[in-house]
């Protein structure tokens, strides 16, 4: 690895291999992960000033959304959370390009999450093919879309529903003894993965914490100053902020793939949890939503990210290593829940869940510093 800590420039570098790599009109389908590493991008643009950046973003979302506001390869007959998250870059892109295309597929998107099915206690369902679920994921998924349409195209009660799916979720999922956070809960208890008192599954997941923790602060940055339950989004974000610095690994800053069973064999430091946990921190820090303490974790685990993670080849393109690739429940072939299932998914580089990440920390840790 280089000996270069400046993370404005790792931001940039892994901005600038992910444009090499993947052409923007070139994108295969309107997914999540996509649409998290866009959202990284713009936050590079917004600091340097160099419309490479804003012009990759807006002409990979121009691939999908038609005049009409129609999205490409979006089905939204699946009814399924993930494909909302895209949706974020589009009130940066009607902001400042003032298209129309922009607000019609945001209200599309918006569309869904009117009829999405719900739990018996209001929660979005994960997708229409796990009924009753509500996984971590899912709240960083649609939740901060939400928000940002309530504030940009004034529906003020669905601030109540966003801040209802992150309390709901936390009181359901949040583990006692460890603050930490279950990946998912079935509200009818009856998949084979649940807990049947709890309706929980077994294991403290890393990324499906860092998908929860990204969204508080995200969600924080719409919410109204006087709406009657942030206080509540707070607490929730400051009490999982301590967990997870608890299960932060003291020699390399970073965090394992299943949080607290370090010396379990099999288990290893996981990139895109490490990168999301980051940025949380940093970035709730650097906001004001948690105390200044906390700050040393985020810079220690940034330094951790560049040591354990990144790697850069011979033509200077940047890669980040050790990512999940991905690790669901339920599902066919079904994914119990276990240990196992968890430490043998795949392990990658450049998945796109890890790289956006890593530029959303990197950012997030620059501007903390300035």
């Amino acid at each position: 690895m280089s000996t270069d800590t400046d993370p404005g420039r790792w931001a940039a570098r892994m901005s600038d291999s992910v444009i090499a790599l993947h052409p923007a009109d070139q994108t295969p389908a309107w997914v999540y992960e996509w649409g998290l590493t866009l959202k990284g991008i713009l936050d590079v643009w917004r600091e340097t000033g160099d419309d490479r950046y804003f012009d990759y973003v807006r002409t990979s979302v121009d691939h999908f959304v038609q005049p009409d506001g129609t999205i490409r390869t979006y089905p939204v007959e699946q009814y399924n959370v993930d494909f909302i998250n895209p949706g974020k870059n589009l009130f940066t892109l009607y902001e400042l390009a003032g298209d129309d295309r922009y607000a019609k597929a945001a209200r599309r998107l918006r569309d869904q999450m009117r009829v999405h099915p719900r739990t018996y206690s209001g929660g979005f369902w994960h997708k229409l093919i796990y009924p009753n679920q509500m996984w971590l994921d899912g709240i960083y998924m649609a939740s901060p879309f939400l928000a940002g349409y309530a504030a940009m195209f004034g529906e003020p009660a669905l601030f109540d529903d966003v801040v209802h799916q992150i309390t709901l979720t936390e009181s359901h999922t949040r583990d006692p003894k460890t603050g930490l956070l279950y990946h998912g809960w079935d509200e009818s208890k009856l998949q084979k993965w649940a807990d049947p008192e709890t309706g929980c599954s077994p294991h403290f997941w890393g990324r499906a914490i860092g998908w929860f923790s990204m969204a508080l602060p995200d969600v924080l940055d719409v919410l109204p100053a006087d709406h009657p339950r942030r206080g509540e989004v707070l607490d929730i974000l400051n009490r999982l902020v301590e967990a997870i610095a608890d299960v932060q690994d003291p020699e390399s800053g970073v965090w394992y793939q299943v949080l607290d069973l370090p010396e379990r064999e099999g288990n290893y430091l996981e990139a895109s949890a490490s990168c999301m946990f980051t940025y949380t921190i940093a970035k709730s820090v650097r906001c004001g939503y948690i105390s200044h303490k906390w700050a040393a974790v985020a810079q220690r685990a940034y330094s951790g990210i560049l040591e354990q993670f990144i790697s850069v080849d011979d033509a200077g393109l940047v890669s980040l290593n050790r990512i999940c690739e991905v690790a669901g429940l339920g599902g066919d072939p079904y994914r119990d829940a276990s240990f196992e299932c968890y430490i043998n998914e795949r392990i990658v580089s450049n998945d796109f869940k890890g790289v956006g990440p890593f530029i959303l920390a990197s950012v997030a840790i620059q501007r903390l510093s300035a």
